[in-house]
């Protein structure tokens, strides 16, 4: 499959899909007896792979009423181990019954000669490793038959072997593989804090167009490090990075996760509400610039 769109292949109204949630097992009851006011729901790819029975069901009632976005943490696109064909099959089998707009996961690696560490682990960023991934990714995506859309992870280590920067890793990737990108706000925020860097330049060096989906998250800062823990609201430092974002994107489709210490469900629907005021303030503010260049006569 060639992807030949500058976004990765996606029609260009997906990008905007609005703002969501993540669907949570616990948030369920209330989505189906209120059916509330959401533009769409992240389902985590591998809670579902092979649900059947009443959670399958609450599912699919879900999907027929909101669009659906798929997000997994298995697919381990840098491993060197072979891609596991019977996960793909059953993701593209997934992504077609719930319709999904799009299938996302991680630019990192889980595991090694057949042991799954359940940990988003980082990458070296190398021209070896670089090819090795956009090979992977190509292969993906002629599996899925669908572009693939890939998110920065949060980090807590490095490789003393990396050749280039992470935010130059990731524009090269989605530029030689054809991808689309998840821009984490929150994961760029950690990793800037856990390695050192300035979060906006990283947001500037991206290639913009590519990127469809933003997430927000909380986190927690442990004076030495920062742990992206999606605990918490989003901090006021994450806030102020998104608002870049937007500005950078044009405003793509926004995501609140949250995991763990769960809210009320209108709690969580509130903290994408102020993703949405945020954006549309940056909408507003870039609307009342005055134009720039000068004026000839």
């Amino acid at each position: 499959m060639t992807v030949s769109a500058p976004d990765g292949g996606l029609r260009p109204d997906t990008r905007r899909l609005g703002f969501g949630v993540g669907l949570r097992g616990p948030h369920v009851p209330f989505i189906r007896a209120h059916w509330p006011d959401v533009d769409f729901f992240e389902v985590l790819t591998e809670n579902y792979l092979h649900c059947r029975g009443g959670r399958r069901r609450a599912l699919d009632e879900i999907a027929e009423r909101y669009p659906i976005l798929l997000h997994g943490v298995c697919l381990s696109i840098g491993s060197t181990d072979p891609l596991d064909r019977d996960y793909l099959a059953r993701l593209r089998r997934l992504a077609d019954e719930v319709q999904a707009v799009w299938v996302s996961d991680h630019v990192c690696w889980t595991g090694v000669a057949g042991v799954n560490t359940h940990e988003l682990l980082p990458l070296p960023f190398t021209e070896e490793s670089l090819a090795h991934v956009v090979g992977r990714v190509r292969m993906v995506q002629d599996i899925l038959e669908r572009p693939l859309v890939l998110e920065n992870p949060s980090t807590y280590a490095g490789f003393t072997a990396s050749t280039m920067t992470e935010w130059e890793f990731l524009s090269r990737l989605a530029d030689d593989s054809d991808c689309a990108l998840l821009l984490d706000v929150n994961n760029v925020y950690v990793s800037s804090v856990n390695h050192g860097f300035d979060p906006h330049t990283y947001l500037r060096a991206l290639p913009h167009q590519r990127v469809v989906q933003t997430h927000l998250a909380g986190h927690t800062d442990y004076g030495t490090h920062i742990v992206d823990t999606h605990d918490a609201a989003v901090s006021p430092q994450v806030w102020d990075l998104y608002r870049t974002a937007v500005r950078l994107t044009g405003g793509v489709s926004t995501l609140v996760e949250w995991d763990d210490h769960l809210p009320s469900f209108p709690e969580l629907l509130a903290e994408a509400d102020r993703a949405r005021a945020h954006a549309s303030a940056v909408a507003h503010a870039s609307s009342d610039a005055p134009p720039t260049g000068g004026v000839r006569g």
